[in-house]
């Protein structure tokens, strides 16, 4: 059938049809070079230096708030680091987007195809970064926060609240600075470039760490669905998405204990940590 969806592996044939765009051998060289110059200028940026030198003092807002801590970590400062997604990766993003998961097949998505000349504008997470709270509300507050700040740098900024049928739970916030960054005949250009920041939990971030490489394997999968995943329990996905929307009702019933614990009156007392400075 001509409309029928190719596989992962014949998307650079595909794609080389559809646009005359071939997949040079040196595209992923040139995809790192963008990403490493887009990390470069964002990690220099006075927003996320304030971001980070301000991750102290939210720590401490929220502890004042609540009396339970923010982070895991009890030291004043929060390992982060700005990651590059992986080129294979950003790849199978841009064919789950054209072809897995396009319902207007075999026409364009209702954003339009993702190409070469313009992928690094539509994929959202080729720089990107993480915090994990230790408490479920803790991630609306720090979200909150980001936001604000970002705001107050001038920063386009959006937040979505991921709940995924496959268990995923996450707030993922957005910035879209501008960039300067060569294109493929290593002229250069100013686009938009969307950063990362996904907020979870620590439960979360243990789970998805787990399942991160059966969920990479399985998302570009093309297959029938005679049986929803959901009615067959022998199936891998199965246990292991039903096992995010357990821990998520998990600490949720956490937060309910820990409400009704200081609405007791009880104010909940950590250990007291010595730090050395």
């Amino acid at each position: 059938m001509a409309d029928k969806k190719p596989r992962f592996e014949e998307y650079p044939k595909w794609m080389k049809k559809q646009f005359g765009k071939k997949l040079a051998a040196n595209s992923e060289t040139y995809y790192r070079s963008v990403a490493n110059i887009v990390r470069a200028d964002f990690s220099d940026s006075g927003f996320w230096k304030e971001l980070l030198r301000s991750m102290p003092m939210f720590r401490d807002e929220y502890l004042v708030e609540t009396s339970y801590p923010l982070f895991i970590q009890v030291g004043p400062a929060l390992e982060t680091k700005l990651e590059i997604k992986p080129f294979d990766s950003f790849l199978r993003k841009t064919y789950r987007k054209n072809i897995l998961n396009n319902k207007n097949w075999p026409e364009e998505p209702p954003s339009g195809w993702i190409t070469p000349d313009n992928w690094y504008s539509k994929i959202n997470d080729m720089v990107r970064t993480l915090f994990a709270v230790k408490y479920l509300d803790g991630v609306k507050f720090l979200v909150d926060k980001i936001e604000s700040l970002g705001q107050q740098h001038g920063l386009e900024c959006r937040v979505d609240f991921e709940a995924k049928e496959e268990g995923y739970y996450a707030a993922h916030v957005y910035v879209t600075p501008q960039f300067v960054i060569p294109t493929m005949s290593w002229k250069t250009e100013q686009t938009s470039v969307d950063i990362e920041m996904q907020i979870t939990t620590q439960l979360q971030e243990v789970i998805r760490q787990l399942l991160h490489k059966y969920y990479a394997e399985k998302r570009c999968e093309l297959r029938a669905e005679l049986l929803k995943w959901q009615w067959d329990y022998k199936c891998d996905e199965f246990s292991a998405n039903y096992l995010g929307h357990v821990l998520h009702y998990v600490e949720g019933m956490i937060m309910e204990i820990r409400d009704k614990e200081q609405g007791g009156g009880r104010k909940h007392e950590e250990p007291k940590i010595l730090e050395v400075s």
